[in-house]
């Protein structure tokens, strides 16, 4: 009976039980896409990662990314976790990893503390910043059970975007997001009203004070009612701001999973390039498990 080896970590935390949980299979060859979907759905954690070797050698691993009902293209924690995985056992390249996605190469790099052990690190998303459509206020605030004027759209409406997964993101009052609640019907009905979703409903609520950032993020309809730490998001969010403040750089703060009770921090820099808004999303990551899948 074939074994397959996973290990779990906590993710944009630095203890055991913060953060966001993410279960890495190390060594996933022999493993199907129903098999792997299967796995991703027995650990319920909202993402869970399969290494691969590299189609390309000059990369270091194809690393596939499934949630509880599908595969994503790219993520935020789950490249952060497996790169502290990997380069644990020593897989990484001068503290450098090079990951091969459905959205485009990833790029890690790897932090270190004094001793050398591993601690966490930062990546690079793979797209520049892209939009998607606008929402009304109105059904965002109902989706969050909240009040229409709970949103802020002095800056920007409820807006889709990607840096290499869609997101819709929404600036809400500072007092009302401990409050908000996702509303399962509600996100069903704009699904099926709005065709351009494409069945995906990710919402990434944030409250700004500056360069720091308090967050929420709900994607009910692919089974994470609330997410603690959403790195991709981050990310976006991150050039989604730069755009809008202007400038060349800008670096945040962000905090999330606090009404979950597993806090965690995300530090998020964002760039202006030729080609669009770039962003590396980074935080520490805790070692948590070790088993192995019989099939």
């Amino acid at each position: 009976m074939p074994r397959f080896p996973y290990e779990t970590v906590d993710v944009f935390t630095d203890r055991p039980f913060g953060g966001n949980p993410l279960a890495v299979f190390t060594d996933a060859r022999g493993l199907s896409d129903v098999q792997m979907q299967a796995l991703a759905a027995e650990m319920n954690y909202s993402e869970t990662t399969f290494v691969l070797p590299a189609d390309d050698p000059a990369n270091d691993a194809r690393v596939r990314i499934f949630h509880r009902t599908a595969e994503m293209p790219f993520a935020g924690h789950p490249n952060v976790g497996t790169a502290c995985v990997l380069a644990r056992h020593g897989r990484d390249r001068d503290g450098i990893l090079r990951f091969e996605q459905m959205a485009g190469l990833v790029e890690i790099a790897v932090e270190r503390d004094a001793t050398g052990a591993v601690t966490g690190a930062v990546i690079a998303a793979p797209q520049a910043l892209s939009f998607g459509i606008e929402l009304p206020a109105d059904e965002i605030a109902a989706c969050a059970g909240l009040a229409v004027n709970d949103i802020i759209t002095a800056a920007h409406n409820p807006v889709q975007a990607s840096v290499g997964v869609k997101f819709v993101l929404s600036q809400v009052a500072p007092e009302a997001l401990a409050g908000a609640t996702p509303d399962l019907t509600v996100f069903r009905k704009l699904v099926r009203q709005r065709s351009e979703l494409a069945g995906r409903l990710s919402l990434f609520l944030y409250a700004r004070d500056g360069q720091t950032i308090r967050a929420r993020m709900f994607a009910p309809l692919a089974g994470t009612w609330e997410d603690p730490a959403t790195g991709s998001a981050s990310a976006t969010l991150g050039a989604l701001l730069l755009s809008l403040d202007g400038g060349d750089e800008a670096a945040f703060t962000i905090t999330q999973g606090v009404e979950m009770g597993r806090p965690s921090l995300l530090k998020v820099t964002s760039r202006r390039s030729e080609d669009g808004f770039h962003s590396r999303v980074g935080g520490s990551c805790a070692p948590m498990f070790r088993g192995e899948a019989q099939l």
